[in-house]
């Protein structure tokens, strides 16, 4: 077959494959076009979730006649006035997408200048219909600008039946105007759909209350903010604490230079930042905004303008993780403030872990199912360690805060210690069920989860065990070494990680193909089953070691190694040991929320107590 030229009406066609993939899709471009014009208020309806219609009205600059037409020819764009396409600030630059999307469906372009520029004057219209010019001439109109796309895919019903249903389309072209104008607070935007309004948004808002807006009012009770800046690029913006999450990664609104984007870098840096905060089904809602220059980063990578790359994409790797974890570290101890249905029905369904199922023998009582627990002692609760700043005495203060053993049953408080209102989360009264804390604030009722609170204190102990000058966490020297037997690539993983194992205070070496011998354990742990504890660290190196970096992979073992060393449930306390573990999590970053993304804590006002009763 000989090579042949193809039509103007075929390429159009073949373009809009690429960018219009579903009305979604075409009304991107749109809206990308009307805030590239610079206008201050946005209005769209849609009919049929954009199968039928899709009109986007903007108050912009406007466009001639001659521009009107010029505008539906391919590459044709007002968007780059030479050609450093590096240096592109605007959300669209192509010049495809009114040709491909007029090629595929009915098209009205209608235009007026606004008052005031160069040139005035009244509106124009033109109509496009597949691909054809029908009809064009004067449109009474204000200024602005005012795009139609009706019966999308009409005459191509290979495309169109494959398209999903009127609700799901329209479902996507709503996530899409909620991230354009998540972006853009300063415009108004306005989304009709079907004759019914959905989206009502003001102009001039500020970032927080134009995110609020458009994903949970609870989020601005359950967030931080963010806004960090290194080396020219500036990091804003909110993000949820981890005990307000979500199962699904929807809720991740991510913007490069006021661009919508999904980039998987950025996705896996903000899935980094709360490795050891949340259930591994379990997702953050974030709202971040990427400012660098233009020169440093590519967004000519993807036709649809979704993906960047990035000049120096470890450096924004390395600034999200840490600007979200530092944003996080100032949150300190707060809890989720008022829990979704959904993440409680989460933390309510949720299969217990295995590592859960070690009780100490004190504890367990009598009762069907008491043999099949694994006997262990686990190191008690006592203040905030507090090292010298000459690093010193610290494998003594450890030693001497490990020593003291947990005695005795709980006992009654009779009374709260005089500065005991001072405390925000109040002085322990009790212990319900042999797992949770009842304290009395000055406001309330707090309730503390004490293996979930204890587990998350290990991990922050471990940290700042790590991160004295030139130490590393104390271990415990085993009298006989224990030899674990595994499958022998669980052994190679183990083996690869010996030495950052080691600065855990896991000491551990090859024996052969297929063990490994446990010669020492972390001093903090106590006397726990290393056996299980090897077993979890090689499970969670086979499903995560080639995926995290390095610092990634020292939290994971951290926040395993954590899980095996806190007080479980089952465990009887006494009310000193309560109060001492109250306080340290006042003063410990993350101690709302265990390893897993659960919370440790959860508070009952005054005023809801009396409502019960009636007091109110």
């Amino acid at each position: 077959m000989s090579i042949r030229r193809l039509p103007e009406t075929l390429i159009n066609r073949i373009a809009a494959g690429e960018v219009v993939e579903r009305p979604a899709s075409a009304l991107k471009e749109l809206v990308e076009n009307a805030i590239d014009s610079g206008a201050a208020s946005i209005r769209i309806r849609l009919s049929a979730g954009g199968l039928d219609l899709i009109e986007v009205t903007d108050d912009g600059c406007g466009m001639r006649a001659a521009d009107i037409a010029l505008a539906l020819e391919r590459h044709a764009t007002s968007k780059l006035p030479d050609d450093a396409i590096e240096m592109v600030e605007t959300l669209g630059f192509r010049g495809e997408a009114l040709p491909s999307i007029a090629s595929v469906s009915r098209m009205t372009v209608e235009s007026r200048i606004r008052a005031g520029t160069a040139e005035t004057g009244g509106g124009w219209r033109r109509v496009i219909d597949h691909g054809q010019l029908v009809d064009e001439g004067p449109a009474a109109m204000p200024p602005g600008t005012k795009v139609r796309v009706e019966n999308l895919f009409a005459k191509i019903p290979a495309r169109r039946k494959f398209l999903r249903s009127a609700r799901s389309e329209y479902a996507a072209a709503l996530d899409v105007v909620r991230r354009l104008a998540m972006s853009r607070p300063d415009i108004a935007f306005m989304l009709e759909h079907d004759g019914r309004r959905s989206l009502n948004l003001q102009g001039h808002m500020d970032r927080p209350s134009r995110v609020a807006a458009l994903t949970a009012k609870e989020l601005a009770e359950n967030s931080v903010t963010l806004d960090f800046e290194r080396e020219n690029i500036r990091l804003g913006g909110i993000a949820s604490l981890p005990t307000y999450n979500r199962g699904i990664a929807d809720h991740q609104f991510l913007f490069v230079n006021g661009r919508p984007v999904k980039d998987r870098l950025l996705i896996g840096a903000v899935r980094a930042a709360y490795a050891e905060m949340l259930a591994r089904d379990r997702h953050a809602v974030v709202a971040l905004f990427l400012d660098l220059p233009p020169g440093e980063v590519d967004v000519n990578v993807h036709p649809a303008k979704t993906e960047v790359r990035f000049r120096e994409p470890n450096m924004v790797r390395g600034m999200i993780i840490s600007g979200l974890r530092q944003a996080l570290d100032m949150s300190g101890f707060r809890s989720v403030q008022r829990p979704s249905a959904a993440a409680l029905a989460h933390w309510q369904s949720e299969p217990i872990d295995a590592q859960s199922a070690f009780f100490h023998p004190s504890s367990l009582g009598e009762g069907p199912g008491v043999g099949r627990f694994r006997h262990t002692r686990f190191a008690p609760i006592g203040p905030t360690l507090n090292p010298s700043p000459e690093g010193k005495g610290l494998r003594e203060a450890l030693s001497g805060y490990l020593s003291a053993p947990l005695m005795g049953r709980a006992a009654e408080a009779h009374e709260a210690v005089p500065e005991g209102k001072a405390h925000p989360l109040g002085v322990a009264r009790g212990q319900v069920a042999k797992t949770y804390i009842v304290a009395e604030a000055e406001d309330g009722l707090v309730i503390v989860d004490q293996h979930a609170a204890h587990e998350r204190l290990v991990l922050e102990r471990m940290r700042r065990a790590m991160a004295v000058q030139g130490g590393g966490v104390p271990n415990q020297a085993m009298l006989l070494p224990e030899v674990v037997e595994l499958d022998e690539p669980a052994c190679d993983r183990l083996e690869a990680r010996i030495a950052e194992l080691s600065e855990f205070g896991l000491e551990i070496e090859r024996f052969g193909p297929s063990a490994m011998l446990v010669r020492a354990t972390p001093a903090m742990l106590g006397a726990g089953d290393s056996r299980a504890l090897i077993e979890d660290l090689a499970d969670d190196l086979a499903a995560y070691d080639a995926a995290l970096s390095l610092k990634e992979r020292i939290d994971l073992v951290a926040s395993t190694m954590a899980c095996h060393g806190s007080v479980r449930a089952g465990r009887v306390l006494s009310v000193p040991e309560m109060n001492a573990l109250l306080r340290e999590m006042e003063v410990t970053p993350h101690s709302g929320q265990c390893n897993h993304g659960r919370p440790t804590w959860v508070k009952l006002a005054l005023s809801d107590v009396e409502k019960l009763f009636g007091r109110k």
